[in-house]
């Protein structure tokens, strides 16, 4: 079911793709072309405002503008999903993976949560602390190799301000594994100082492993145990029980499948988990998710229509998402929109346009 997406909800003024680049944001790498903006900020001019003063005013300018534009695109986004088919998917094995958990996490030190580094709130589970109480716990943003620095920093921040201990991975390199394992132990290792004290001998610390389906929870554990011993795949669903593994002799790992609400209520979120491949393919229409996809790479200046155009070698100014589906149909695929809608959510998911997130932190 293709559903056109143009209509008073496609161009946002305020997120046009001639944005003027004063209102931009720069991004880390051209702060990195241009140390003389930053080592200027220290040198001081006598009389009326310093030149840092100027930066900083700038700096406010941009990161007022970048802000505007987050928030401006999730309005777009929500008002996109409006005319498409919900998006719901909640397999038979999820539902009794999720009572089993529930009872696997009484027996647990510490809970490791692991959430996509591109889309960390819509990976965000809502029962999720409900479940947790006051059970010690890691968050981790995997694939962080799939966002730029300037994403990561800002969810860095995010996390810090707000006293929750944040590690960054690498699922598939193994980056933060070790620094996982060590925090793991930290935090619980006031189980064995306990178990002494009553007389008993010192245990592995418990350690369970959550997370939306195809988040990378798996291939952290492999990682973590130099060898495969969960099932992984680049897909959701591969993982369907819970299985506990051993790290050494001082940590147990509870390796468990991908656990979703039975029901979607944030259709925003439903299409970002569709587009980073976080949901199972039957839930979607490719086509409409693709479409999205577009119409938020042409508003994210990171992206923009240039970067689109560079790529399919079709002008997208102006044009919907669908639109330019359609186009790319024609020109690559004989008209067949599954595969051209395919061909660029694979595109995205493999960084051809660049290592970007799809979300940021809330202000």
């Amino acid at each position: 079911m293709a559903v056109t997406l143009c209509g008073v909800w496609m161009p946002n003024p305020t997120l046009s793709g001639n944005v003027l680049p004063s209102q931009i944001k720069p991004s880390s790498t051209a702060l990195a072309a241009t140390p003389h903006l930053v080592s200027s900020c220290t040198i001081q001019i006598v009389g009326g405002k310093s030149h840092g003063q100027y930066v900083n005013e700038r700096v406010n300018t941009n990161r007022t503008s970048e802000e505007s534009l987050w928030t401006n695109l999730d309005a777009d986004l929500y008002h996109w999903t409006k005319t498409l088919r919900p998006i719901q998917w909640y397999p038979g094995h999820i539902a009794k993976t999720e009572k089993e958990l529930k009872e696997q996490l009484k027996l647990m030190d510490v809970v490791i949560e692991v959430r996509d580094a591109r889309i960390p709130l819509s990976t965000s589970h809502p029962q999720m602390e409900s479940w947790l109480g006051n059970r010690k716990r890691i968050l981790v943003l995997n694939r962080e190799d799939m966002i730029s620095t300037e994403d990561r920093n800002a969810w860095a921040t995010y996390y810090a301000m707000q006293g929750i201990k944040v590690v960054f991975s690498n699922g598939q390199l193994g980056m933060g594994s070790m620094r996982l394992s060590r925090l793991a132990k930290a935090l619980a290792s006031g189980v064995n100082v306990k178990r002494r004290a009553k007389g008993l001998l010192p245990r592995p610390v418990r350690a369970g492993i959550v997370g939306y389906p195809n988040v990378g929870k798996s291939s952290l554990i492999n990682r973590l145990l130099k060898r495969r011993m969960c099932p992984a795949a680049p897909r959701p669903g591969v993982t369907r029980e819970l299985k506990w593994v051993h790290f050494g002799r001082d940590l147990e790992l509870l390796d468990s499948p991908g656990i979703i609400p039975m029901r979607i209520s944030d259709q925003s979120a439903a299409i970002k988990l569709a587009i980073c491949d976080d949901i199972g393919e039957r839930s979607y229409d490719v086509a409409d998710v693709a479409a999205i996809l577009v119409q938020m790479l042409m508003r994210l200046p990171s992206v923009g229509s240039k970067n689109l155009y560079n790529r399919y070698k079709i002008d997208s100014d102006g044009l919907c998402g669908n639109i330019f589906v359609h186009k790319l149909a024609v020109q690559l695929f004989n008209g067949d929109t599954h595969q051209a809608a395919f061909r660029i959510l694979t595109d995205f998911r493999k960084g051809k346009f660049g290592w970007i997130a799809l979300e940021r932190p809330p202000r």
